[in-house]
């Protein structure tokens, strides 16, 4: 079973870019800040998959304060680090976390070793909108699929699992359309993986408010599916988008069809 929360977990995509490049998670961000609740909510960006990259920071601070009018922080813990009850601070003192994508397992042992998972789980409890695109949507999760292995060596391509926050009860794995061999690595991964896997495509998303769900896109004909075995037979379910909630649940239950 999921715990308390409000998630916002995005498969991938292109957030707000300079020239004639469109954003492929406007409808999606949109959502995110409409779900705080708040006119003006404050918005803390978490960039540690991405060891901080600083135009990645500048890309979420288009969206979220120049485009959806958010008072926005950002939590750096590669360079400038704060000290612990600064970050504390700012982790619990906001109305939307969103973390970026990048190294999920680098990300998760820095976390833990900084305290910033229990912080998480406290903004969690308290309300907090918690979202992400890629390495920010698989931690969430209680595993993720993920590609961490390539930003040791460019040429590994072999997919692994990582441990996530537990927040949700299921495996997540992002780019499921554009990443084509995720595929079939999820398959194998699955085969050992109790419970369920919610493979999400780009620019789709799934929402969950405590014990609900419900599919986001802002790409048309896009999707997310809910991948599982059971009693030895290999299952792909497609997750219809739309506005109706659905019961958490039944989609973490492979016995539910």
């Amino acid at each position: 079973m999921s715990k308390r929360c409000k998630i916002i977990a995005i498969g991938g995509g292109r957030v707000m870019v300079g020239g004639n490049r469109e954003p492929q998670t406007l409808a999606i961000d949109e959502e995110i800040v409409r779900l705080s609740g708040r006119k003006k909510p404050g918005v803390l960006f978490i960039p540690t998959a991405s060891e901080d990259n600083s135009e990645y920071c500048d890309a979420i601070r288009r969206v979220y304060a120049d485009h959806l009018g958010c008072r926005m922080q950002v939590l750096l813990l590669y360079r400038d680090r704060p000290d612990r009850a600064t970050m504390r601070n700012l982790i619990l003192g906001s109305d939307i976390i969103y973390v970026g994508g990048g190294n999920t397992l680098r990300m998760m042992k820095l976390w833990r070793r900084l305290g910033i998972d229990r912080w998480l789980d406290q903004a969690r409890r308290r309300g907090t909108v918690l979202c992400g695109l890629s390495a920010g949507a698989i931690c969430w999760f209680r595993q993720g699929n993920s590609d961490s292995r390539k930003f040791a060596d460019e040429n590994d391509k072999t997919l692994i699992r990582v441990t996530g926050l537990g927040f949700v009860d299921a495996l997540l794995c992002p780019h499921y359309d554009v990443e084509k061999h995720r595929r079939d690595s999820l398959r194998d991964m699955m085969r050992g993986t109790p419970g369920v896997a919610v493979a999400v495509e780009n620019g789709t998303a799934i929402e969950i408010v405590d014990d609900h769900y419900r599919i986001l896109t802002s790409i048309r004909n896009r999707n997310a599916w809910r991948v599982y075995w059971r009693r030895g037979r290999y299952y792909r379910d497609r997750l219809p988008a739309g506005s109706d909630w659905q019961l958490l649940a039944d989609l973490l239950n492979p016995d539910s069809v």
